[in-house]
């Protein structure tokens, strides 16, 4: 992979690269003006974010790592390939099948493009300030660029498809830039100044320690934070307006900030509040002034509270914002004389601007087919406009912007690839066992008839307190035009409806979960969406654990089931210690070595637990053979004892139409946990489509 700049600035060219990679459609389009690139898909992921699914370390409804002050948080998906697989699985439950690696591209993908906002480069006037492949790096893509104050020098951290730590690459940016420093296990790293560095160690998906690195004549590397907590993960930020640097140590429920000076960066971290069990802070800085987002003080939900940078201690927050009942929090920006809120209410999207110079609050709502919103990248801090992108999981990314100045929304110019207009969106409430109403979001054509007939995809994750991916997928849009209805379960344990709304499902509320995801299916069947033996339901790591109890408690509800990288066996994995996430999900799903309780209510719904000789649905499942989260072997365990519950009961039972399901595993030798790359799906699913009758 290389990296191009020419005469626009090297500032301007980062700030390009830092926008996210925009989506490519099958037809050959993205939504913004481009910045070339001759990188190969799999070598230029250029990437804001660890990329990592959960099992999470991200603490319930949590600000992301490296971006701090945001909400929006990773979820999952089923990849194109799985999407396939089902349909083989609903037609043709005792067909085998052969995995093929013939590679199909659309036409034009060979040359990626990634998005920018403003800016072009041509080859012609580009040099190469970076190569992947000259540093020894070749099968690594770049996951994070950090730039120093003067641009001299440029961080980059590079990770390869296989594991989950990266390595920092520290260049000097001259005519003939050179590499400064390469720092191995990294995962956080930012500027202070122009020559000191701050970063972030990770070993076994942990971060504990903080090291600050400098660049000056004496160069020297010395060690400024040590957690002692193992259920905490450290990470640090940089506010936006470049005043602090802050370590941030987080559990699941738990917050702990520490500031450094960025204008005396060898100066010790002051402590802004020392960790208060449930209490969850991120910090941001503007006048003088700390702006915190917290989940302290009643509701237990998140709310923007604000303190004097000089007296930070909790008895000093004063609340400057709080959220409405059920309203999630989606994703929070800090610009010099404004913050933007992007919120969630009985399943809309909205908008909500504060003006710190006015103090007024403008809220606005945003159509009623968006799901899911992506920000731009680092916005300028004094900007006067800000730029994000709505999409669904069947409409593709469309880009809008709010006007400051204007306190207007303005809506891009229409793309090429349309808004689809053939598509149903529905949002329904399923009642559960205790009679807590569950939201649903159902997609389905618009042209189709007899829905109980057509093939039906069920989404489940409620973990975490993450909500389930609703961004646009092409594959989702492929089901769509095939007739298939698809349905997004947002039941507890997930963010969707606050933190709350994942305090009721975790840990000894696990249970309300499943009962949720059962009540959902079954509303689904009631009002004419599919039948049971046209349903597949798909999940993610521990989304598995919801999908897995429910093939064990209520197998007659679908017929197949598709999992990647599944968390299935809780019972054994917590009461292992030596495992890297076991202690800090503790706070997730309980701890069965000290507490029997824990044990005895893990076991009554743990996936591996309860497998039993009875009817089964056909099952796929996608293992990673260096999944540091879920270990292979705990699949593999779930698979063979799958296999044999569902041979017994065959063995046991003859009556007509009676039938063994295929359980089918296809353990992938590269990627990480839940890391497929949408070429790889394309790969995979282009030949077995070809293939259906």
């Amino acid at each position: 992979m290389k990296i191009w700049a020419s005469c626009i600035g090297l500032q301007n060219f980062f700030q390009a690269l830092s926008f996210s990679v925009k989506y490519y459609s099958k037809h050959n389009h993205l939504q913004t003006i481009y910045l070339y690139s001759q990188i190969k898909p799999k070598k230029c992921h250029i990437l804001d974010c660890s990329g990592n699914a959960c099992r999470s370390t991200l603490p319930p409804g949590s600000i992301l790592w490296w971006r701090f002050l945001s909400c929006k948080v990773c979820s999952l998906s089923v990849d194109l390939m799985s999407t396939a697989i089902l349909t083989h699985l609903l037609r043709k439950p005792a067909m085998l099948f052969q995995m093929s690696r013939k590679h199909v591209f659309p036409k034009g993908f060979e040359h990626f493009l990634l998005s920018v906002l403003f800016y072009a480069v041509d080859e012609a006037n580009a040099n190469v300030l970076f190569s992947t492949e000259d540093i020894g790096f070749s099968d690594a893509h770049i996951q994070r660029i950090r730039i120093s104050p003067d641009q001299r020098y440029m961080a980059a951290s590079l990770k390869s498809e296989n594991s989950e730590e990266a390595t920092c690459v520290i260049m000097k940016l001259d005519h003939f830039p050179v590499m400064e420093k390469v720092i191995p296990n990294i995962f956080s790293f930012e500027w202070a100044t122009s020559d000191v560095l701050f970063y972030t160690s990770q070993k076994n998906l942990k971060c504990q320690e903080v090291f600050m690195t400098t660049f000056t004549n004496e160069r020297h590397t010395k060690l400024v934070y040590t957690e002692q907590d193992a259920r905490f993960f450290v990470d640090i930020y940089c506010t936006k307006d470049r005043r602090f640097l802050t370590i941030n140590s987080n559990s699941k429920t738990t917050s702990e900030v520490w500031l450094v000076d960025c204008s005396h960066p060898f100066k010790s971290p002051v402590l802004v509040q020392a960790r208060t069990k449930g209490v969850i802070y991120h910090i941001e800085h503007r006048n003088d002034e700390l702006y915190i987002l917290t989940t302290y003080g009643e509701p237990a939900e998140y709310k923007l509270m604000k303190a004097p940078v000089a007296s930070s201690g909790m008895e000093n927050w004063q609340l400057f914002y709080a959220l409405e009942e059920k309203t999630k929090l989606i994703d929070l920006e800090m610009f010099s004389n404004h913050c933007i809120m992007f919120l969630q209410h009985t399943g809309h999207l909205y908008l909500n601007v504060i003006s710190f110079v006015s103090h007024s609050i403008q809220s606005i709502k945003l159509p009623t087919w968006a799901c899911a919103f992506e920000l731009e990248s680092h916005p300028e801090h004094t900007t006067s406009t800000c730029y994000f992108q709505l999409s669904s999981p069947v409409h593709p990314p469309k880009c809008f912007a709010y006007s400051f100045k204007e306190n207007n929304l303005i809506e891009q110019a229409e793309q090429e690839v349309p808004i689809i207009k053939n598509c149903h969106t529905t949002r329904l409430l399923a009642k559960s066992k205790d009679e807590t109403l569950v939201p649903i979001t159902v997609f389905h054509n618009i042209n189709s008839k007899e829905l109980h007939r057509k093939p039906l995809l069920v989404h489940v994750y409620g973990a975490y307190g993450i909500d389930l991916n609703m961004s646009f997928k092409e594959e989702k849009l492929m089901l769509i035009e095939e007739g298939w209805i698809l349905a997004y379960c947002h039941v507890r344990g997930g963010g969707e409806l606050g933190l709350s709304w994942h305090k009721d499902g975790c840990q000894h509320n696990k249970l309300k979960g499943l009962h949720d995801l059962k009540a959902c299916i079954m509303l689904l069947h009631e009002l004419g969406f599919s039948q049971p033996k046209y349903t597949a339901l798909a999940a993610a790591s521990a989304g598995g654990v919801l999908a897995g109890a429910l093939c064990n408690t209520d197998p007659e509800l679908i017929r197949a089931m598709v999992l990647q990288a599944p968390f299935l066996d809780v019972l054994n994995t917590m009461m292992k210690t030596h495992l890297p996430l076991t202690m800090e999900e503790q706070e997730e799903w309980g701890n069965p070595l000290a507490d029997e309780k824990s044990m005895k209510y893990i076991k009554n719904y743990c996936p591996y637990q309860n497998i039993k000789p009875q009817h089964y649905p056909s099952v796929f499942i996608t293992a990673y053979e260096n999944d540091q989260r879920i270990p292979l072997t705990g699949v593999l365990k779930y698979v063979q004892k799958l296999r044999k519950a569902a041979r017994d009961h065959a063995s046991k039972t003859d009556r007509k139409g009676n039938w063994i399901p295929n359980i089918i595993l296809d353990i992938e030798a590269k990627g990480s946990h839940c890391d497929s790359s949408w070429e790889d799906s394309l790969n995979e699913v282009c030949p077995l489509y070809c293939t259906l009758p």
